[in-house]
């Protein structure tokens, strides 16, 4: 099939190199040349696990294209995906600008029935408005031409983006017209062989089931987050809780791990966008409201202990803190919404100096926080450590998962670790002669 993507981000890039990947011939289209010329070379601007590889391989075999030009990419397509960004505006409504200059140029240019797919995550009621502006741009040349609009939010997960879109969980349609969603079931049939995993519902359902999913999951992590707060109050252990409640097959154990809050493009954005389209509607999203609430309030939770823990000691002023992790989360280069940001942001406010190391999200940290003095962005984790007076953990990268501690406490002027992910055991770490401070567990005061 011939298929037409606007868009080169992360959703549009991973979506084009997994259909081109199954012999469709793809075309992505992006506005900034830079990108696309890029591209065309086989170099790729995001960090996905195994992306680059197929970029690079489709376009060598021919089915992955790239241009600047609308035209050249809708011209012999059937299917043309809306994969543009749709940041979040000041309000935390969603800006769906790019959205609507895509549908504009397709009511411009379309020259024969096309099946437009809505695959950025957009609010209720977006398809409606893309389907009006299409068709008003088409009555202004003066001539009829049919084309169907449908929902098909995209549900990939950051580091692990390939395997979701190859082995999907589920693919959700929104549209009542029987044609289309036939032919959509077979664009989709090859990542589908084992069962049938289409689900067709109404454009607005199709809309909110994105949004609810997002919110469901970030639902679970406020949750888990809010229980170990309440550990530390009442002195329980978030670890031994969230096994008892894991096991629960209602209750499941994913998504349910103490942290230092969701970041990243997603569950920020989406959570904020449907609390004000609900809002919107006359309705007041208390549950949601919450969820939000709990993650501006946990992001802040590990940057306090780190304060409390040297009040007694002058203050964090003039101290160095070694920091791991800048990206929102493992196997990823996003620092959208990082915890590690936020950290890093109220300790040097405070006087606090940062030396921090992240295995692939240190160029982009270093972009964002090239006005912060304090702050030094290193290219070894164990370099960081030298003569830091504690080392924070803050992303859940493999390679922290078991490093050297004997080379940890040698590199530190004082063995503290402040670990924002649970990754070690309390009673190891204090038999290596730490003092250890984790989320929702005793701390350990040696």
């Amino acid at each position: 099939m011939n298929i037409c993507i606007v868009g080169t981000g992360y959703v549009g890039l991973v979506t084009a190199a997994c259909f081109a990947e199954m012999g469709n011939d793809v075309c992505c289209i992006d506005i900034d040349s830079v990108i696309i010329d890029k591209l065309k070379s086989g170099k790729i601007h995001i960090y996905e696990p195994g992306l680059e590889q197929l970029v690079k391989r489709n376009i060598e075999q021919g089915r992955l294209t790239f241009s600047t030009n609308l035209t050249d990419g809708i011209e012999d397509a059937l299917f043309i995906l809306n994969c543009v960004g749709t940041p979040s505006k000041p309000d935390g409504s969603c800006d769906l600008s790019y959205v609507y200059q895509v549908a504009s140029q397709i009511g411009r240019t379309l020259n024969e029935y096309k099946i437009i797919i809505n695959k950025s995550t957009v609010p209720v009621g977006t398809a409606d408005q893309v389907q009006k502006i299409i068709q008003e741009e088409i009555e202004k040349r003066g001539i009829n031409i049919e084309f169907d609009v449908v929902s098909n939010p995209e549900f990939l997960k950051e580091g692990d983006a390939i395997n979701d879109f190859m082995k999907p969980d589920r693919v959700i349609l929104g549209t009542d017209n029987i044609r289309t969603s036939k032919l959509m079931e077979t664009l989709y049939a090859p990542f589908a062989r084992s069962r049938e995993k289409m689900i067709v519902m109404s454009i607005k359902s199709a809309e909110l089931t994105k949004y609810a999913a997002n919110c469901m999951l970030a639902t679970k992590i406020s949750f888990m987050n809010e229980i170990a707060n309440i550990c530390e109050h009442v002195g329980a252990d978030v670890s031994d809780v969230r096994i008892g409640i894991g096991s629960d097959h209602r209750i499941g154990y994913h998504f349910i791990y103490p942290g230092v809050g969701y970041g990243g493009s997603c569950f920020p954005k989406d959570v904020k966008a449907l609390i004000n389209t609900t809002q919107e509607n006359g309705y007041e999203p208390k549950l949601i409201t919450a969820v939000d609430e709990v993650n501006t309030r946990q992001k802040k939770v590990l940057a306090d202990k780190i304060k409390d823990y040297f009040s007694g000691k002058n203050g964090v002023k003039n101290k160095t803190l070694a920091l791991w992790g800048l990206s929102f989360k493992a196997n990823t280069d996003d620092i959208r919404e990082s915890a590690s940001l936020e950290i890093i942001t109220e300790l040097t406010s405070k006087g606090m100096q940062i030396r921090a190391f992240d295995p692939v999200a240190g160029e982009n940290a270093k972009k964002a926080l090239a006005d912060n003095s304090l702050v030094k962005i290193l290219k070894n984790q164990y370099e960081v450590l030298e003569s830091a007076d504690a080392l924070a953990v803050v992303t859940d990268w493999n390679q922290f998962r078991n490093p050297d501690f004997k080379r940890i406490k040698k590199g530190l002027t004082a063995p503290v670790i402040f670990d924002g992910r649970n990754l070690y055991s309390p009673s190891f770490v204090a038999d290596q002669g730490f003092a250890y401070f984790s989320i929702g567990r005793p701390p350990v005061n040696n």
